[in-house]
């Protein structure tokens, strides 16, 4: 469902609800299906007492993170409580509820030979995944037909032009990294990234000397320290040597799967982002 696809790319929660089985008369036939969002819903799986009690579940889901999926059954008659849908059908119905998950997205700005890599790798993983470069032969179709069998949604977005303002379209709590051609550029994001104040993490490629120069500039720029130190710098697994442009991603990528792990063990920062 379409819905289900926004809520992923917005790393919005949401609760997936099915017609599981109907036995007599019933408003919506097995398969029927409805999403409930935080603050609002798509489709229907019948209406009245019987989707009000699957919204209320879903949204309880929702508010407790739940991920478990649950079986309600429901009588449609008028001398059921409420909490067992007062309806005359006549039937009865099972419900599946099945939690979305909130899966991790991450952009990658500069698709150069070390981009390029580390997409392959990422893309390899059910994540939604943001490419950004200046240049439009980095972002060819036949340079990014490596990525063809994705299990990622891959996102490509070519800006010619200030591509920092990627960085507002982003989803909450998207990973970013830096990594473009100039070092211009990298320190233009360095500063939208910051002020964004949306994003989980801020990755930047680079010499300490590149760090040195980009900290002395964001802090004239208007940047606190505190903010400043958000970015980190150098990025990946350390002590793992090796300057290769692959070698460089799976550091870089290992370094991310330790964050989405202490994620999904923890509260993520915007499970509630409106849906």
């Amino acid at each position: 469902m379409r819905a289900v696809q926004g809520l992923r790319e917005r790393r919005a929660p949401g609760v997936l609800v099915t017609v599981l089985s109907v036995r007599g008369h019933a408003p919506r036939e097995a398969g029927a299906k409805m999403v409930v969002g935080a603050e609002r819903t798509w489709a229907t799986v019948g209406g009245g007492n019987l989707e009000a009690v699957a919204i209320d579940r879903s949204r309880a889901l929702l508010a407790s993170g739940g991920t478990d999926p649950e079986v309600l059954e429901f009588a449609l008659s008028d001398k059921a409580p409420y909490q067992q849908a007062v309806q005359c059908c006549g039937g009865e119905v099972k419900l599946l509820l099945e939690p979305l998950p909130v899966v991790p997205s991450v952009a990658i700005f500069g698709i150069g030979h070390v981009g390029l890599e580390l997409s392959r790798i990422l893309a390899r993983h059910d994540l939604e995944l943001h490419l950004v470069d200046s240049r439009p032969d980095q972002l060819a179709p036949e340079r990014l037909s490596v990525l063809d069998d994705a299990i990622a949604n891959v996102h490509v977005h070519h800006v010619p032009v200030l591509p920092e303002l990627v960085v507002a379209e982003l989803p909450p709590g998207t990973h970013a990294l830096i990594m473009t051609h100039d070092h211009a550029e990298d320190a233009a994001l360095c500063d939208a990234a910051l002020r964004s104040g949306q994003l989980a993490t801020i990755g930047l490629i680079g010499s300490s000397a590149k760090w040195s120069r980009f900290r002395r500039k964001l802090a004239e720029d208007g940047n606190p320290p505190d903010a400043i130190a958000k970015i980190t710098t150098p990025i990946g697994l350390p002590g793992l040597p090796g300057k290769e442009p692959a070698t460089i991603a799976v550091s870089v990528a290992a370094w991310l799967l330790h964050l989405f792990v202490a994620e999904r063990n923890s509260a993520p920062a915007h499970r509630e982002a409106t849906a």
